[in-house]
């Protein structure tokens, strides 16, 4: 027998029955997650590695003596942005400042991949009504959960593998504390993730509450670390990012940290594992709100901005933030730099040679175009979601074409791009406190390169919308080569091949319409090409 759970609509507590029963059919669902997903991980996972584990040629190219690279470690405990941005340094070999360069932001995409595999084989099925017909057949109550976990784990443990193998040069127990802690990090927001689809019926609120916790986790790292020099506060224990920099690999590793990794991970299993038997399929303990009995949404644009206003100003808020972060770190990178020739001459590469202030913003506003790709990216692909749930064809069946309903999607896709971005320049005037018209236009500049890789994404979604997801890879692409192209000398015929290497180095070099408006042309082709493939195609069953 089952009983409702008081306050929670539509929920109704399991039937208690044995364990081996709640998990029946786990193998099965996961051999069939890792073959759905044997592209994705494989992607996720290389781009993460290649981008940890080219750090310590980079990092040894400009930094390549013991007194440069100790100098270095004084001045980033010195500096509460760089340590708010990177965390704090604890020694100066290269293994050490490879941790703490990437270590962050590694377990940042890490926590992202985890999340967005545990939401896609948890809530996704059960939104998509897949899980139902699963469910239908011998499998347990608890076997998608664990599943959707274990895929998880494992796309976490082989990049933990892979960076430890790679960076045992540099030191093994360090290599290993540092591949164990990422992916331990990876592992924390898969369980959160897990945690979070029990409160929501909607995939698109589970992976969007689970990024704001992640969000939320930097914002509690970054401000612990930037007011504790080579220290901690107890605003860094408070978030699993702040772990990663404290397991001190390459530094006297604290071995001990990782416990936090595996107690955080078995907690927020358990809740989900208990939260899980308490509700049915395809409910929530926070269920949706019926909307009004008369609609308020005329056409197709007002409902593409009703489903992504959400992702849109959680994007403008953080280039906003992100922006006077870097403006107020520009000032300070003629100390951080120095008299440290190859330090400079990345930068030149990245942001031209008009000063270091100049260059430093440029870099920097490059770095937020960059970004913005994965925005629209992912707002264009909202298309092809819509599409594969099925919830396209409800509206396409009234007085709505297809290039209709596709424009009020892409009109938040390419003008939310120049919103974020525009955000971006004014978050970078305001930290530096100036030059608000140039920064602004630099960070505008970075438009026809955004633009393009949106444009693959509507090309790919028009003709062949099963490769759509492989937009990613273009965008991914394109920031691991403006990241670590610069420092590895990579030819220049090489990061020709990102539209990012052909925008101009804004604030301080010379404005270049020809590329600008190249770019746009070739975005607008793309759009055009993919807007006539999705009108001739039949839609996804």
């Amino acid at each position: 027998m089952s009983a409702l759970v008081p306050g929670v609509s539509g929920t109704r507590f399991a039937a208690r029955t044995g364990g081996g029963r709640q998990l029946a059919g786990t193998g099965t669902l996961l051999r069939l997650a890792l073959r759905r997903d044997r592209a994705l991980i494989p992607v996720w996972v290389a781009i993460i590695a290649l981008m940890v584990l080219s750090m310590p040629t980079s990092l040894g190219s400009v930094y390549r003596t013991a007194a440069e690279r100790a100098d270095v470690l004084h001045t980033m405990n010195t500096n509460g942005s760089m340590r708010a941005l990177y965390g704090p340094v604890f020694a100066d070999s290269l293994g050490a400042l490879t941790a703490w360069r990437i270590g962050t932001f590694a377990a940042v995409l890490a926590a992202v991949m985890s999340l967005l595999i545990v939401v896609r084989h948890t809530r996704d099925e059960e939104e998509s009504g897949r899980q139902e017909l699963v469910s239908a057949a011998m499998v347990g109550r608890r076997a998608p959960l664990t599943a959707a976990l274990l895929t998880a784990l494992v796309a976490d443990g082989v990049l933990a593998l892979l960076l430890a193998g790679g960076l045992a040069a540099q030191g093994g127990a360090g290599a290993l504390a540092f591949g164990i802690a990422v992916g331990g990090a990876g592992a924390v927001f898969a369980s959160t993730a897990a945690v979070v689809a029990q409160f929501t019926e909607s995939a698109r609120l589970a992976r969007g509450g689970t990024a704001a916790l992640l969000g939320a986790a930097f914002v509690l790292r970054a401000a612990g670390d930037a007011g504790t020099g080579a220290g901690s506060s107890a605003l860094t224990w408070l978030s699993p990012l702040g772990w990663v920099g404290q397991v001190r690999s390459f530094a006297g590793e604290r071995w001990w940290v990782l416990l936090l990794f595996a107690a955080a991970v078995a907690l927020q299993g358990a809740v989900a594992y208990g939260l899980a038997g308490r509700r049915d399929l395809g409910m929530s303990f926070l269920p949706s709100r019926p909307g009004p009995a008369t609609g308020r949404l005329g056409t197709a644009g007002a409902l593409a901005l009703r489903l992504q206003r959400g992702s849109l100003a959680g994007w403008s808020a953080g280039f906003l933030a992100a922006g006077a972060v870097f403006g107020g770190m520009a000032e300070g990178a003629s100390d951080l730099i120095g008299d440290n020739r190859n330090t400079l001459d990345i930068i030149e590469r990245m942001g031209g040679r008009s000063g270091i202030t100049d260059a430093f913003l440029a870099t920097m506003a490059g770095m937020l175009g960059m970004i913005a790709a994965l925005y629209v990216v992912q707002s264009v692909l909202r298309l092809h979601g819509e599409e594969t749930s099925q919830r396209a064809e409800p509206v396409l069946a009234n007085a709505v074409g297809r290039l209709g309903w596709a424009a009020g999607h892409l009109v938040i896709a390419f003008a939310g791009a120049a919103l974020i971005m525009l955000l971006g320049g004014l978050g970078l005037a305001i930290g530096h406190g100036r030059d608000v018209g140039p920064l602004i236009g630099a960070c505008l500049v970075q438009l026809p390169a955004i633009w393009t890789l949106g444009g693959v994404a509507v090309l790919l979604y028009g003709i062949a919308p099963r490769a759509a997801p492989a937009a990613w890879g273009t965008a991914g692409a394109a920031l691991l080569l403006g990241w670590i192209g610069p420092a590895l000398k990579v030819p220049q015929t090489v990061m020709g091949l990102s539209p990012y290497g052909h925008l101009p180095k804004l604030p301080g070099g010379e404005m270049a319409w020809p590329p600008v408006l190249t770019l746009t042309l070739i975005a607008v082709a793309l759009v055009g090409a993919g807007l006539a493939g999705l009108r001739r195609r039949d839609l996804s069953a």
